[in-house]
């Protein structure tokens, strides 16, 4: 099982669904993992009945963090922001259905990160990150 796992993060990670820029995006926000230099832009477009219609993400980095931004884009597209922002570290874990060694975690997370702070902020993100040191 957890070949066929690896597989989906390999084509996600060399086709990323929703490659590129929503010109008339609602939402633009840039993050990066310094560490391993990761950088990913998203773009989201939300209607008036905060629904997301449309997502691209921009940037460049290892292949877990490209296909877990490219499997959260295709997660959020249709959903309204309040759900998009009950979306969780251990959602995007499953959706990429392997095991995340630690060294990996910040790549895996950084289309989660980018997602959070362009709707929730900074602060929320950084409680998160503190509640996961602490476990």
């Amino acid at each position: 099982m957890d070949e066929m796992y690896r597989e989906n993060i390999l084509d996600h990670g060399m086709n990323p669904r929703n490659s590129g820029v929503v010109d008339d995006a609602t939402i633009d926000y840039e993050v990066s993992n310094p560490l391993c230099g990761d950088h990913l832009r998203l773009t989201l477009k939300v209607n008036k009945s905060d629904i997301v219609v449309d997502v691209g993400w921009d940037g460049a980095g290892c292949a877990v963090s490209q296909a877990a931004a490219s499997m959260l884009g295709e997660e959020i597209i249709g959903k309204n922001v309040a759900e998009v922002k009950d979306i969780t570290k251990e959602d995007v874990y499953e959706m990429l259905g392997i095991p995340i060694s630690q060294n990996r975690v910040k790549c895996a997370m950084l289309g989660l990160k980018a997602v959070q702070v362009s709707l929730h902020g900074i602060d929320y993100w950084r409680k998160l990150d503190e509640s996961d040191e602490e476990e």
